[in-house]
């Protein structure tokens, strides 16, 4: 399978979010990425229901939903109904991990997990069969435009060999600093999403951009 590439709209002009989104409807993405901050699991606040269902109303690609939350068992069955097709949340959030992975399963998204710079791939050992993604951050979770931490290409990798190991289909998304010069050594590295923000939405030209990434070997 090529990589795949989801722009995250959290870097993109929210003045005009119907333009965004039928930009990336006419680029070769292959899902739209969108990080809802509650400003308490997090140190900043994003989006809400009203942004996500009016994405979803858009949009012509899957929504990827990453919640950095607190508590976010409590909300996955709106946040599909709002049009989540996947659902991503922090092992570091403490809910009943497990639970919630077959929550989200059982009202028909997909499911998976996020892990925090400091965080260890070993922890996904006993489950990575269940998961459907892991979301390895790049940076520390809250903001836009950070710089990629470089030991994340060891995580990356200790993470693909516990996949190939445990004969698991999960795929590995990476998120944070990401841009042309680090993506292609992200993608050897094991990675099968790139997620990008302000490299794809700061760019001249952003549907350029995302088609490039997608050509990055």
């Amino acid at each position: 399978m090529s990589h795949l590439v989801y722009p995250s709209v959290l870097s993109a002009d929210l003045s005009n979010l119907e333009s965004t989104i039928k930009l990336l409807n006419a680029s070769e993405a292959d899902a739209i990425h969108v990080d809802i901050m509650d400003g308490v699991f997090v140190p900043n606040i994003s989006f809400g229901f009203p942004v996500l269902n009016a994405i979803k109303k858009i949009s012509t690609k899957p929504i990827d939903v990453h919640l950095m939350i607190v508590n976010p068992e409590l909300y996955i069955e709106r946040f599909i109904k709002t049009g989540a097709n996947s659902l991503l949340i922090h092992y570091e959030s403490n809910v009943s991990l497990y639970r919630t992975l077959q929550n989200i399963k059982s009202l028909g998204a997909k499911a998976g997990v996020v892990l925090n710079p400091h965080t260890p791939v070993s922890l996904l050992e006993d489950f990575i069969q269940d998961l459907d993604t892991v979301l390895i951050m790049s940076v520390n979770p809250g903001y836009g435009g950070q710089n990629f931490i470089s030991w994340s290409y060891q995580k990356i990798e200790k993470l693909k060999n516990l996949i190939i190991s445990k004969n698991s289909k999960t795929l590995i998304e990476v998120d944070g600093g990401v841009n042309a010069s680090n993506a292609p050594k992200i993608v050897r590295a094991g990675a099968d999403i790139l997620v990008a923000g302000d490299y794809i939405f700061k760019s001249s030209n952003p549907i350029s951009t995302i088609a490039e990434m997608k050509k990055l070997l």
